[in-house]
């Protein structure tokens, strides 16, 4: 029998150890049951995991038990993405180190060293939490095989001629040292200055306003709309760069906003992302300003050798000095910067690898359509993304610890050499290539950049089915059952996911896409490490509140919504996993004696308790196999403090404890209901709750229902009959009213009713004849008077 108190973290622990042991949540090769399978995202090894991890994973746990329950044979993996920039800076922060300033063998050993333990720690906590993956199905992205899919996957794209080498200006952080991808911009609100310089263009001036005018050694030419009555007549003369002194045409161009600035605008290369819309659109030849340090190149005349930042006060002062700059107003305007760092992003040529999708563009959003998303409305923020896109995905990296590209450049001819299929996984720092160059030199160059981290873990379903190797499996697994992740990455992880396997088997990746909500501080913003408001450790508060209690607050929130935390939020928690000890070992002592057969008489009253849980399960499954899990929740919940606490164990009490007045045979009835509702009261709510669940299961349940754990049970499929439902309205009638009554007279709930009215439908009449002695030693009411009506009434006297 139970304890008086649950004690969560000496429970915690034994079944934690009770699991791994017992390998329970272990995934069935060989089972015929229907597969289901998830695409986990590996989280970033980058620091400490924080709330906000633990409510978008623990949802899709809640996935992973619901489908066990319903008959799957579950496939749900876990893994680290444990390479890419932010690893680096971990490593960097914790060892006090630079890459840039140590070999790159010695560095990718230290990151190896430092992830390694963040792993332990991560795998520690998800463990803690009572996650149900199967742990030997994990995966790392910086493993030998992910590394060997993620170089398959270059190499079948480039053979494709999807994946190509460019010679062109790309997204670059100067701050990373890296380029990076459209997806990896974000637009930030920042303050700067309208520079309203003089443009001269013989004895007069035209006024430009430019926020950035170091680069008016890049300039080009300068832009007017032809509707703009101020400066339409200057169109197709030239005017003078100030400083510079190098004439530049003045041309017509509708994309220039009219009320901006002084309504002129400076094209150079390069401001912006306009400018290299304009680059292109004009053919103009790229002139050189800034380098891929954020430095100003040597060449600049005045301002050379200067930080990007420092070149602009002094391009200013110089401006000043040469009465030049009119004037300089403060303003606030939309900048990209790199998501990372939060840095402003600058375009600068460079030779990079891409992934073309800017060609199958059309495909990509027709795609959204064969995959299920939850919510629906995600799906919009994919296709916003898709035909908005600018640019091809630059895949390559100029840093250290990452997936090698399997590729070196002929010293002697610069013809491309792949790796071979054998090689892989590669890195050509180390390796020369097996085979000699087409024109037979063996005199290589390999290629020092890495891959970009989404293009490795955008092939987690590739990895998970060991695409390629001699145990693939892709063609059981994909499409996998179920994506889940968050909602900023939809133009990242999913985008890049969706596209990679297009090209690589023209299928979808997944058949749903679950997609969660942040996780927010109470002012509102993201819980992030970034953000340095992610000081509640989660297993501090597993520590102090349990992981039932953890988990039961993350499975509250509809599904895509953003939610808060507080610490006070828990205490819901408590209270919940309270109630359903003292429930439990209410309705356990009264089956002490029970041996698990069927009374020969079971009561309309039993019976309704019973269909009730059936009507719950199957509303509950409805919201879980959309993946509403809070919805779910609330459901079950209304059900088991209502129903179950608040009117049937009331109910039933007096019957449980008297069997002499109320007969052994109807007892029984009550035990078997108490048996049937209680056990699928825990299997309801052992997806949310796991430990105390499993718990109560294991102290009674598993001599009767032969299985070790309550995992290895079923939800009901029975459809639930309304008859019993319908009768069992009335009756919670019958005592809301009375127990109303009572309360407004301030007597006790023990308090004796001298009369009770009852107006009941015919058909349910013989129901409550049968139920008379419950309503009265739960109502206390000396006299019932039953008359039959349309609808249920209650009067009291």
């Amino acid at each position: 029998m139970l304890e008086k108190k649950y004690k969560a973290n000496e429970i915690e622990k034994e079944l934690v150890d009770f699991w791994k042991n017992n390998e329970i949540f272990k995934y069935e090769e060989t089972s015929n049951k229907e597969l289901y399978s998830i695409d986990t995202p590996p989280p970033t090894v980058s620091g400490k995991l924080h709330i906000g991890h633990i409510f978008s994973y623990t949802q899709a746990e809640m996935i992973a038990r619901y489908k066990r329950a319903i008959g799957y044979n579950v496939f749900y993996p876990f893994g680290f993405d444990d390479n890419g920039l932010p690893t680096e800076r971990l490593v960097e922060n914790d060892l006090k180190i630079k890459a840039k300033e140590m070999p790159r063998s010695k560095f990718n050993q230290n990151c190896l060293n430092v992830i390694k333990n963040y792993e332990a720690e991560f795998k520690n906590l998800w463990t803690n939490l009572g996650f149900s993956c199967d742990w030997g199905l994990e995966y790392k992205t910086v493993s030998p095989l992910s590394q060997k899919i993620s170089q398959r996957s270059f190499i079948d794209l480039y053979n494709k001629k999807k994946a190509y080498i460019e010679e062109s200006p790309v997204l670059y952080c100067t701050h990373c040292q890296t380029s990076i991808a459209q997806a990896e911009l974000e637009t930030k609100e920042l303050e700067s200055h309208f520079n309203y310089i003089k443009f001269y263009i013989d004895d007069e001036y035209l006024m430009v306003a430019t926020t950035r005018p170091e680069l008016l050694n890049s300039c080009q030419a300068i832009f007017i709309h032809p509707d703009d009555d101020k400066n339409s007549h200057y169109i197709g003369k030239t005017a003078i760069v100030p400083l510079y002194n190098y004439e530049v045409p003045i041309l017509p161009n509708e994309d220039v906003d009219k009320e901006k600035g002084s309504g002129a605008v400076m094209f150079c290369t390069f401001g912006d992302t306009k400018d290299l819309e304009w680059y292109k659109e004009y053919d103009y030849p790229y002139k050189k300003t800034i380098n891929t340090d954020g430095f100003i190149d040597e060449s600049v005349e005045f301002i050379g050798g200067m930080h990007v930042k420092k070149a602009r006060k002094s391009i200013i002062e110089l401006l000043k000095e040469n009465e030049l700059l009119i004037k300089s107003t403060s303003i606030t305007h939309p900048v990209s910067v790199h998501e990372r760092c939060s840095n402003e992003v600058e375009i600068i040529p460079s030779q990079q690898w891409y992934i073309d999708i800017l060609s199958s563009q059309d495909e990509l959003i027709k795609l959204a359509d064969q995959i299920n998303w939850y919510p629906s409305y995600m799906k919009s923020r994919y296709l916003s993304w898709v035909e908005n896109l600018k640019w091809n995905w630059c895949i390559s990296r100029q840093r250290y610890f990452g997936v090698p590209f399997p590729v070196w450049y002929c010293e002697d001819c610069g013809e491309i050499k792949i790796a071979e299929e054998s090689e892989l996984p590669i890195n050509p720092l180390e390796t020369n290539p097996m085979t000699p160059c087409k024109c037979g030199s063996t005199n290589f160059v390999p290629e020092s950049a890495v891959l970009d981290t989404w293009a490795t873990s955008s092939v987690s379903p590739l990895i998970n089915s060991k695409w390629g190797e001699e145990n693939d499996i892709t063609n059981k697994l994909l499409p996998m059952g179920m994506r889940t992740q968050a909602h900023e990455i939809i133009r990242t992880w999913a985008f890049y996911t969706i596209a990679k396997t297009h090209f690589h088997l023209n299928m979808i990746p997944w058949k749903d896409i679950m997609i969660c909500g942040f996780v927010l501080a109470r002012k509102g913003e993201k819980i992030s490490k970034s953000k340095k408001n992610s000081n509640l450790e989660p297993n501090k508060l597993i520590e102090n509140h349990s992981a039932d209690g953890i988990r039961y607050w993350a499975a509250s929130a509809k599904l895509g919504t953003d939610t808060t935390f507080s610490e006070e939020d828990l205490k819901i928690s408590k209270r919940f996993t309270t109630k359903l000890w003292n429930a439990s070992k209410f309705s356990l002592m009264h089956l002490d004696d029970y041996d698990g057969s069927i009374s020969t008489v079971i009561l309309p009253q039993d019976k309704w308790i019973i269909e009730r849980v059936k009507e719950t399960t199957n509303r509950a499954k409805k919201y879980l196999d959309e993946y509403e899990i809070g919805l779910a929740r609330n459901i079950i919940d209304d059900f088991f403090w209502k129903d179950y606490c608040d009117n049937y164990l009331e109910l039933v009490k007096d019957r449980l404890y008297k069997p002499e007045i109320h007969g052994a045979e109807e007892r029984k009835s009550g035990q078997y209901a108490l048996y049937q509702s209680l056990l699928n009261i825990l299997k309801l709510y052992s997806i949310f709750t796991p430990f105390i669940t499993e718990k109560i299961y294991k102290s009674f349940f598993e001599k009767f229902e032969k299985e070790n754990s309550i995992t290895k049970l079923l939800w009901s499929d029975s459809k639930e009959n309304h008859r019993y439902i319908t009768f069992g309205n009335s009756l919670k009638t019958i005592l809301s009213v009375a127990r109303k009554y009572k309360t407004e007279k301030a007597l006790s709930m023990k308090a004796e009713i001298s009369k009770l009215n009852l107006t009941i439908p015919s058909e349910q009449k013989s129901f409550i004849e049968l139920t008379l002695k419950d309503i009265e030693t739960t109502t206390h009411a000396l006299e019932i008077n039953l008359n039959e009506g349309t609808e249920c009434s209650v009067v009291v006297e």
